[in-house]
């Protein structure tokens, strides 16, 4: 597994299984072991998924020890103290400190929530903290507003979502960028480009573009409940894709190089 270094000096895999709509129960326990026994060592959860009761027994029954694992769960902006759903989700996660802890969306704006977030940190529930779906001016309040720069900023990002500027926001404010839905939830996959890509590659249209965000440096967070392929998807540390390659996925970007994270907010 490679790493990426955070700002605060903890480490990320480049390579974790995200859980986001995968029901509590039976099908995410399985989903978390089956990565877990294929060498992933991070799980990304969050409070809204209702699931991290399931990740919480995943972990313990696969035997790994806990201080192998990286844990990511995100606080649900809806609530109002980040200190107390911490807490809730250590509970549920059977853990007592989360590796990573983010505040989900910047709703009711981006920097009301980060001083509870702050005290999450200071009291140990996490040992870092950062941001999910985060504009770039986003960032700039949360920076100007608190003591902690924000040490992850998760958003989505593909080789057809590449978010240039806000990446560049990122990487100036020393927040590594990190890439959920690298597979557009599988609608990228029959991209021809990318198709054509991956037979020059001698690789699959999953391997390919999950590669081109490990090399421009952007962690991933597939999400799979197939056990074939999440052994597919952590296949992308031994091989390089070329220049030419590449330069083939940059040019499919949709979003104009945006220092935007969405298109189109959900919340209010």
């Amino acid at each position: 597994m490679e790493f990426v270094k955070l700002a605060d000096g903890n480490q990320l895999p480049l390579l974790g299984l995200g859980v986001w709509q995968v029901p509590d129960g039976g099908t995410c326990e399985q989903a978390v072991r089956w990565a877990l026994e294929l060498g992933y060592r991070h799980i990304d959860t969050a409070q809204a998924y209702g699931n991290e009761a399931s990740v919480g027994r995943a972990l313990r029954d696969s035997g790994v020890p806990r201080d192998e694992v990286f844990i990511t769960t995100k606080f649900y902006p809806g609530s109002q103290d980040p200190v107390a759903e911490a807490e809730q989700s250590l509970r549920k996660l059977g853990v007592d400190q989360v590796d990573l802890y983010l505040v989900h969306w910047p709703q009711r704006g981006p920097a009301w929530a980060w001083p509870g977030m702050e005290r999450a940190r200071e009291r140990g529930l996490a040992k870092s903290i950062g941001v999910s779906n985060f504009g770039a001016d986003d960032l700039d309040q949360v920076v100007a507003a608190g003591s902690v720069v924000p040490a992850v900023n998760q958003i989505q990002f593909s080789a057809v979502e590449y978010r240039q500027g806000l990446v560049g926001a990122c990487r100036r404010h020393h927040i590594v960028p990190e890439a959920y839905s690298p597979l557009g939830t599988g609608r990228h996959l029959g991209n021809k480009r990318v198709r054509a890509v991956a037979e020059h590659a001698g690789r699959t249209p999953a391997q390919v573009l999950l590669r081109w965000c490990v090399q421009r440096g952007i962690p991933i967070i597939p999400k799979s409940t197939h056990r074939e392929r999440i052994a597919e998807n952590a296949q992308v540390f031994d091989f390089t894709l070329s220049d030419e390659d590449m330069a083939a996925l940059d040019a499919l970007d949709r979003t104009k190089g945006t220092s935007k994270a969405l298109e189109r907010r959900w919340w209010r």
